[in-house]
């Protein structure tokens, strides 16, 4: 799982910052990225791609990535991916996360005149745009295979599967924490029957 890092580090780039989004599928709720930068990679906790691993097991691993790295989120919520489109969507988050880690890092490490070419990002899957000023390298099933966008995934997960939670609250209607806003069956038939809350993606098939 450190074998993008390691290669990587040989070739000079000390800052290594794996990202990861979730929530490209579903009818209702934002896209959540992460992008970690880990600062130690010997992990108490199994750390996997996140569709593997228990919800437990997740939200255990999420406070130990917390202490272990630095961590930055991005958010784009339904009415953006509405105008933009999931894949501009999720590149925009993933925009935001990495500018959020960055923030994150020590000053004294980030204004180094080195700092932007000593950078490179490992992206899950296999297209990214950006205008960020860091070069990138796309994995495809990343999140199985690099231990920072392995990281990113579960923060990604956990942070957006909280969000549903909330939403499951003001919306019980729709059993969100159970889908987490992914098109079940259950989930169009709650539609069907109360029709779209101010959450659902107008644009996605299932949600009109």
């Amino acid at each position: 799982m450190l074998h993008y890092e390691t290669q990587a580090q040989n070739k000079g780039l000390r800052f290594v910052l794996g990202v990861d989004e979730v929530g490209r599928g579903p009818l209702a709720g934002p896209v959540v990225a992460a992008a970690v930068c880990l600062r130690q990679s010997d992990f108490k906790n199994s750390i996997n791609d996140s569709k593997k691993m228990s919800a437990k097991a997740r939200e255990t691993a999420f406070h130990e990535i917390f202490e272990k790295a630095y961590v930055g989120i991005g958010m784009i919520g339904e009415n953006v991916i509405d105008m933009v489109n999931i894949l501009n969507a999720s590149h925009l988050a993933m925009e935001i996360a990495i500018k959020e880690l960055i923030h994150r890092m020590p000053h004294e490490i980030t204004s180094q005149a080195t700092f932007q070419r000593q950078t490179v990002l490992l992206i899950d899957g296999n297209m990214f745009r950006s205008h960020l000023p860091y070069q990138y390298q796309t994995i495809i099933g990343g999140d199985g295979k690099s231990l920072s966008i392995a990281c990113a995934s579960i923060i990604a997960k956990v942070y957006r599967d909280r969000i549903l939670g909330v939403y499951d609250k003001v919306f019980p209607q729709y059993g969100f924490a159970q889908h987490k806003g992914y098109p079940t069956e259950a989930h169009r038939l709650a539609i069907k029957e109360h029709g779209t809350s101010i959450i659902h993606r107008k644009t996605f098939q299932g949600a009109v």
